[in-house]
């Protein structure tokens, strides 16, 4: 195919919608997971505890550590006791963040809300052109404290279930607060199953992305090359870019969990023409015709249809082999996106 008339509906796939995971899998790496030969186009079909089985003494799995901000709290106007929800998007200095709100005529400059019983408050300091707003908070102590007792996960709107434990929708090896959505393909791992990776001579490296409501914003553009990527903030520290350098020099692979991860690292391959301690923001968008320099392998979800994580999974596996890959998921009645089953792409 032409990659230069790559079109958004070339990534169409059709599913029922009963196929999207409205709950995680218990225990976590209980979930399904689908085995890709991006040579050989070949699939078969296994569990995610069983992951050991398709990786090698040597091997370094790249695991996103960013921690999901439970960003979506809900109050009342000061003035009137009037309904109101927040979503924090980007914080721009202390305690003042870029938000969304809803209803958003209740937020005009110096209106002022309240939540979880006066625990916090705010301000609406701007109003900006897309509509979202620039606000200041106030509480006793850190909002992030706050926030982790009053907030609710941000979870995504295909998702209608209540999630009655917040952490399932956090990586296992969560750290560095900062993301709107979790970098789901880590939901999978148990501390167990990472122990015993370890135990087999498998490495296991961090980065950290802070994944943003971008992710989930649909390519309006038909034609796949005049899609713009949001930007998202990252860090590759230093002991990881020394393993992934000593992985490379001993013939192992180096394997991504998540297109977050991808993202990371292929974005300081570009930047620095080699893996090396870096941070910054990113808005790299990966699609058939992109060349990987820093990847072997990718642990990945089932991804929307027509999203850009699709594209990155198609430049990666090859379009043929990620769109039968897709056709094979639904006939099976894998489970899709968020808490959805998993593909290992070698």
């Amino acid at each position: 195919m032409d990659i230069n008339d790559l079109k958004k509906s070339d990534f169409y796939y059709d599913f029922p919608e009963e196929l999207i995971a409205q709950t995680p899998v218990e225990p976590r790496n209980h979930s399904r997971l689908m085995i890709l030969d991006r040579k050989t186009g070949e699939i078969s079909h296994d569990r995610f505890y069983n992951l050991c089985n398709y990786l090698q003494k040597g091997d370094t799995l790249v695991v996103n550590d960013s921690r999901v901000l439970p960003a979506r709290i809900y109050g009342e106007r000061e003035s009137n006791g009037s309904f109101i929800e927040f979503l924090l998007l980007e914080q721009r200095r202390q305690n003042v963040w870029e938000i969304l709100c809803r209803p958003g005529k209740k937020a005009k400059v110096g209106t002022r809300f309240v939540f979880g019983n006066g625990r916090l408050s705010a301000e609406i300091l701007e109003v900006l052109e897309d509509g979202n707003r620039i606000a200041k908070f106030f509480c006793e102590g850190s909002l992030f404290t706050v926030l982790d007792e009053i907030g609710q996960m941000p979870l995504p709107p295909y998702i209608t279930k209540k999630l009655e434990n917040k952490e399932r929708y956090q990586t296992v090896y969560s750290r560095e607060t900062g993301s709107a959505a979790a970098p789901t393909a880590g939901l999978h791992f148990t501390l167990e199953q990472l122990d015993d990776l370890k135990n087999r001579g498998i490495n296991i490296a961090s980065v950290t992305l802070h994944v943003g409501l971008g992710t989930f914003r649909p390519v309006k553009e038909d034609r796949v090359a005049d899609h713009k990527m949001h930007s998202e903030f990252y860090v590759l520290p230093p002991k990881t870019a020394e393993i992934i350098n000593r992985t490379k020099e001993s013939g192992g692979r180096v394997i991504a969990v998540g297109t977050t991860s991808c993202r990371t690292l292929e974005s300081v391959f570009k930047k620095l023409g080699k893996i090396d301690a870096d941070e910054g923001s990113t808005d790299i968008f990966i699609y058939p015709g992109y060349k990987f320099g820093a990847i072997d392998g990718l642990i990945t979800n089932f991804h929307l249809p027509e999203s850009t994580l699709i594209m990155l999974v198609s430049a990666f596996a090859g379009y043929e082999n990620t769109m039968n890959a897709y056709k094979t998921a639904v006939e099976e009645r894998y489970r899709f996106f968020s808490f959805g089953d998993a593909m290992m792409i070698k």
